[in-house]
């Protein structure tokens, strides 16, 4: 067993020592335990940090040459069994709503095949999302295709991101899904087509969104988020301008959540989940690292840290070459604001400060945040966010 990392250490020492560590078990033997196993894909290696410059070689271990691992053997794959049953039963349940559209009331069969390929939209480590139309219901959608995986960690996402998107179509700030479709090798996600994202949008026109528009953008995602915690018991981690989406009508909805965790008395425990540059503090180095957990304000940091970068139009932390860098600057370095003398108004200046406080206690959760002033006149004030749309789209 690797030894316990003192807790009184700095972050750059823990994670040096954490860095040894992986270091260390890589140049272990391996046993492969799975003998009957028949997956084509071979298990990830274990991520390095990058950045430390370490090259360490593990220590010598004696004494193990002769120990047997029937025993372990047996557990282990007892274990992997159990998980994969459960992961099938939930997939199961998920195919009885398979091949079936949802669309303005009415309920349609379909096969993968009944759609057109229109273009490729995007694509990541998720899966690829197309542009496809259905001809029956003369509906363009937003398809998103996930390969069915024997890797655990990657059925656990695919099945998150199912469950809560099936189950949110009464929320007007969540994307809407129109079914699915489940294939022996593949799952196909039927989506309202939306037009561009917060990201792509800021990486195109290289200009800032302006603060009516910001306004109505941070309503939408809180009340979104309430909605999952207060629905579903889930919080989103990881929220950044890439998973907002926004369309011609003027809609702003929130999308992928094959991360988001649920919330066991409010809480969630699983530390590496999103992505590292939009993480709270408390989730790069928990005050109580024998007991990480944290709750739904680490979502309202990742969107303190969204807004300032929409706002400003780059990301507020700044020279840094590796993600270790980043990591270190939100852990030492003051929370980032607004610039002042830019023309901000106090509200939006007091919004991101409430939303960036590095102090989880003092961070307020989303129903105090929906009374802050800031998205008290942005949920009353009228702003053309078509116009704007309009007008910035046509550069896109």
């Amino acid at each position: 067993m690797a030894a316990a990392i003192p807790e009184n250490k700095s972050l750059q020492e823990r994670i040096n020592a954490l860095s040894i560590q992986l270091e260390a078990e890589e140049k272990r033997p391996s046993l492969n335990l799975d003998l009957n196993s028949t997956s084509e894909k071979p298990l990830k290696p274990k991520p390095k940090l990058g950045g430390l410059g370490l090259d360490l070689q593990a220590p010598p271990r004696h004494g193990r040459e002769n120990r047997k691992f029937e025993n372990l053997t047996f557990s282990r794959e007892k274990r992997k069994s159990e998980r994969t049953v459960a992961i099938e039963r939930q997939l199961q349940e998920l195919t009885k709503k398979s091949s079936i559209l949802a669309i303005e009331g009415e309920k349609y069969p379909f096969k993968i095949e009944d759609l057109k390929l229109l273009e490729e939209i995007g694509s990541g480590t998720c899966g690829v999302v197309n542009k496809m139309f259905h001809p029956a219901t003369n509906t363009t959608m937003a398809v998103k295709t996930m390969d069915r995986t024997p890797i655990m960690e990657e059925q656990k996402r695919i099945l998150m991101d199912l469950d809560v998107i099936t189950r949110c179509n009464d929320c007007p700030y969540i994307v809407n899904c129109f079914g699915l479709f489940i294939s022996q090798s593949e799952v196909f996600v039927c989506m309202e087509l939306m037009g561009t994202c917060l990201e792509k949008l800021l990486r195109t026109t290289k200009t800032p969104v302006p603060e009516p528009i910001l306004g109505k953008i941070s309503v939408s995602v809180v009340r979104a988020l309430q909605y999952l915690k207060s629905e579903h018991g889930v919080m989103h981690r990881d929220i950044k301008p890439s998973n907002i989406l926004l369309d011609e009508k003027g809609n702003v909805k929130l999308c992928d959540f094959g991360i988001a965790g649920r919330l066991v008395d409010s809480k969630a425990k699983t530390k590496g989940a999103g992505c590292a540059a939009y993480m709270s503090p408390e989730r790069v180095e928990p005050p109580d690292p024998r007991n990480p957990d944290y709750d739904v304000r680490a979502d309202v940091w990742s969107l303190g840290i969204s807004l300032v970068e929409l706002a400003v139009g780059y990301f507020p932390y700044t020279n840094c070459s590796s993600e270790f860098e980043v990591l270190m600057k939100i852990m030492h370095d003051p929370a980032p604001s607004l610039p002042p003398n830019q023309g901000f108004s106090e509200e939006f200046q007091s919004f991101i400060n409430v939303c960036l406080e590095k102090d989880m206690a003092k961070r307020p959760k989303f129903d105090l945040l929906l009374e802050h002033p800031f998205l008290i006149r942005y949920s009353r004030e009228e702003v053309d966010v078509v116009g704007w749309y309009s007008n910035v789209t046509t550069y896109v």
